[in-house]
């Protein structure tokens, strides 16, 4: 059983809006959180939607245009206040730690957790993270500063255990890791139980793009093909097609585009320029062309596979 969630936090864009908070989002993997992009205001946010700010494991920063990384600063203060002492890794631009200690130096002498800041190269498709669950790769983007986006990619699980048949055999506990390993089985009379009978595949891995401030590239799709959810942003309709292209962004149609030349079964859009105070054109111009997509709004909760 797949144990993934994404939350949104903030899907506008840089310029400041009183509906829209900038971009951030949470990934929830087995009650472990991966925050994706700290835009302003990402404490109060995560704080509104119910979130644990003890169980923030890691963060993963796009680029270091502020409406991406500017509530880092809020945030770690505010995760200082409340005691937290595990180590708090940020994967960014090694650029961030230039910005940052300075603040922390000045605001956070005695903070009671380290903060390491593992410097990505955003040019490059690359593991950067990995544990017992999940194993998270950077996506080149084009964009007018070094940008990435992040493939989060669920390891497959093993075998599920069909109980009626261990139970028939009565086969010993000390068995079962190498029968999820794939081992059959052999009974005292010298029967052989094959691994099939004694197991059931576990749900195929989940995996999950995020796709930041980016002018269209098919670069990309080779490395999300396929995918169970793309987040792709989408800042102009495509009738704004030359703003976009002169600020490296992408259109509602473009994000479509990309969904479908890569075989992705859903498009989550985001990442609104303020000149539009609704969203539902974007999504209309989006699902003419790819329609599994999927509109961003804060508060939105998503299962992903």
């Amino acid at each position: 059983m797949n144990h993934i969630e994404l939350n949104i936090l903030g899907c506008g864009s840089a310029t400041p809006t009183a509906w829209r908070y900038p971009a951030s989002q949470i990934l929830n993997v087995r009650g472990n959180l991966f925050m994706i992009d700290a835009g302003e205001g990402v404490q109060q946010q995560f704080r509104k939607f119910g979130l644990r700010f003890n169980r923030l494991k890691q963060i993963f920063i796009s680029h270091l245009h502020g409406d991406h990384c500017l509530g880092l600063f809020g945030l770690l203060s505010t995760l200082s206040m409340l005691g937290r002492t595990d180590e708090l890794i940020i994967h960014a631009h090694g650029d961030l730690e230039a910005l940052m200690r300075p603040v922390f130096n000045y605001f956070s002498r005695d903070m009671p957790f380290p903060v390491t800041i593992n410097p990505l190269l955003p040019w490059k498709n690359e593991l950067i993270y990995e544990d017992k669950a999940i194993k998270i790769y950077t996506i080149p983007l084009k964009h007018s500063v070094p940008t990435c986006g992040f493939l989060f990619e669920e390891k497959r699980c093993l075998p599920h255990i069909v109980k009626e048949i261990i139970d028939f055999y009565q086969i010993p506990v000390r068995e079962i890791a190498s029968i999820k390993s794939g081992a059959d089985f052999v009974t005292s009379s010298g029967e052989t139980v094959p691994n099939h009978r004694l197991t059931t595949p576990a749900a195929k891995p989940v995996r999950y793009a995020y796709c930041s401030d980016t002018a269209y590239t098919e670069k990309i799709i080779p490395i999300i093909e396929g995918i169970d959810l793309l987040y792709h942003e989408a800042t102009f309709l495509h009738r704004d097609y030359a703003r976009a292209k002169e600020t490296s962004h992408s259109s509602s149609k473009q994000a479509a585009e990309i969904a479908r030349k890569a075989g992705v079964k859903r498009l989550l859009i985001g990442h609104y320029s303020a000149r539009y105070s609704e969203s539902t054109p974007l999504l209309n111009e989006a699902r003419s062309i790819f329609p599994e997509t999927v509109a961003a709004y804060e508060g939105l909760k998503m299962k992903i596979g």
